[in-house]
């Protein structure tokens, strides 16, 4: 499965912040469409290396939680300056 666009909180369209993204469009599985980041975090504990962000080099998608307990997912580290789940064209 791939994640291929963005959906950010009200008033962070432009921000570069992951815990500031809202929902996650997923492709690839019976039921296309965009995911709240809560659900994929649990999604991934659960199955990890399924979901990978549709920019080369094309890195899975991981849970994380912020220092504040917030639930997130960011793309695995690599030699991009910023996660590559920041760079998928937004909505």
């Amino acid at each position: 499965m791939y994640a291929t666009k963005i959906k950010m909180k009200t008033y962070c369209k432009a921000s570069m912040n992951l815990t500031e993204i809202e929902e996650i469009y997923i492709t690839g599985n019976a039921l296309n469409g965009y995911y709240k980041k809560e659900y994929l975090y649990t999604y991934l504990q659960m199955y990890p290396d399924s979901i990978k962000v549709n920019i080369y080099p094309y890195p899975n998608l991981v849970p994380a939680e912020s220092k504040y307990g917030e639930k997130y997912v960011r793309s695995q580290p690599n030699d991009t300056q910023t996660d590559n789940l920041l760079n998928l064209p937004r909505e």
